[in-house]
Order: C-alpha cells, then sequence, then structure tokens
C-alpha cells in the first residue's frame, strides 16, 4: 500500500490532467495555464516535492 503522501501527490496530479483535458478556458489550451491549471500544478509540484523529500530522508537515515 502506498503511503498517503504518495496517494494525495498522484491524486494532485490525477486532478491536474483531468482538468488540463476538460477546461474550456482558451488560455489553457490544454497546457494548463489558466488559473485553476497554474493552481492545480502548484498543489501538484509542492505534494510531489513534499513526497521526495521524505523519500531522500528515509534513504540517508541510517
Amino acid at each position: 500500500m502506498p503511503d498517503d503522501l504518495y496517494q494525495r501527490y498522484m491524486d494532485a496530479l490525477t486532478t491536474y490532467r483531468d482538468h488540463r483535458a476538460a477546461c474550456t478556458d482558451p488560455r489553457c489550451n490544454g497546457a494548463g495555464r489558466c488559473p485553476d491549471g497554474e493552481r492545480l500544478w502548484t498543489e501538484f509540484t509542492r505534494r510531489q516535492d513534499a513526497h521526495l523529500k521524505r523519500v531522500r530522508n528515509r534513504r540517508n537515515t541510517p
């Protein structure tokens, strides 16, 4: 079972991808550049960074 932080980061990626596929804002153009897309991308990257930091810390802990 994946840890909770990993699952939240993957869920954020799915949400962002779903938004890109369905967004009708002309600024989005499938690239997620509308305000909602930017917010979702920021949330995804924040969660991904937290997950990767945890992984690195576990790897470097004796």
